[in-house]
Order: structure tokens, then sequence, then C-alpha cells
């Protein structure tokens, strides 16, 4: 028998782990984008059990779920995108910030800030054009599927928005996460 197991009161401490209520929820910590991406989150997970429960426990699928599902996953992923472009944390390779002469590391790392902008306003144009000479409706429900390119267009246009935001931010700082890569 061994001595070093913990009681089961000690376990979340010792895993660093804050026992529920002991952590005041931080508001702060979010911004006002994500919470419709919230709730848009749990449609999709009603929509998906609905179509789940309808098939396998039921045995006769709900015609619209799956179309619907696919639809309010891209609104998912398009506005919960908006929430990394504030974090910044979309994906970046670190590994060149890591050697190159800190100098060079800031150039490039507001190059990526600019080309990232750059990007964003691309997509808000092409997704504008995209809903606008779209005028075909959803297949299982009578809604026009440019609302879709629509919503997709404000998803883009909130990442630049936030990537806008973040590289001020960088400027003034005069270093980005990818700079400080080094010092991790």
């Amino acid at each position: 028998m061994s001595h070093d197991i913990l009681p089961p009161e000690a376990v979340p401490e010792a895993v660093g782990i804050d026992p529920v209520g002991e952590d005041d929820f931080d508001f702060k910590a979010y911004g006002w984008e994500d919470w419709p991406t919230l709730v848009v989150f749990w449609v999709l997970a009603a929509v998906v059990f609905l179509q789940f429960f309808s098939r396998y426990v039921l045995g006769s699928s709900v015609g619209w779920t799956e179309e619907i599902a696919r639809y309010l996953l891209i609104v998912v992923g398009f506005l919960g995108s908006a929430m990394a472009a504030r974090k910044n944390s979309h994906i970046a390779v670190e590994f060149f910030y890591r050697y190159m002469p800190g100098g060079v590391g800031r150039a490039m790392s507001m190059m990526v800030d600019i080309g990232r902008t750059v990007f964003y306003a691309a997509g808000v144009w092409i997704s504008y054009g995209l809903a606008a000479k779209t005028n075909a409706m959803m297949v299982s429900i009578d809604v026009p599927k440019d609302v879709i390119y629509y919503i997709v267009m404000v998803g883009f246009l909130l990442m630049l928005v936030r990537s806008v935001q973040v590289t001020i931010r960088h400027w003034r700082e005069g270093e980005s996460e990818l700079t400080t890569a080094k010092d991790r």
C-alpha cells in the first residue's frame, strides 16, 4: 500500500485545480461577441442532440437538423474566431522568432499584424460580395442562404476590428506575443 495517496478533498489543490466557488467568474475576460457565440453553440448542441435522439432513439430522423447543424457550426466558427483574434491566439509559427535578433523579430511581427488585418479585410469584402450574389434558399427550411454568408461577413468584420485593436496594442508596446516567445 502506497503512502502517497492523497485524500479526495486534497486532490484539486494538488493538481492546481481550484475547487468550485473559490474563484469569482471574471466577466472581463470575455468580449461582447462571445455571448452570442455561446448562445449559438448551445443551439447547435440542442440541434445535434435532437438529430441523434430522433435518428437513434425514435428511428426516424428529423430532416432539417443536419443542414441547420452544418450552418450553425459555420456561425460558431466565424463568430468564435473574433474571440481568437481579440486574444491574439490564432495559430502562429513561433519557432523562427525564438532565434531572430530583437529588431528583426519585431519587424516581422508587425508584418504579421498588417498581413492578418489585410486578410480579414479581404474576407469581409469577399463574403459581402458572395452574400450579395446569392439568391438560393436553404434546402430544408425556407430561409435564404445569404443569411449565412452575411453572418460570415460579420465574423470577418469582428475579426478585422479585433485585429486592428491588437495591432495598435503591439505598436504601442513595441512587441507582440511572438517576440516575447523567447522569454517563455
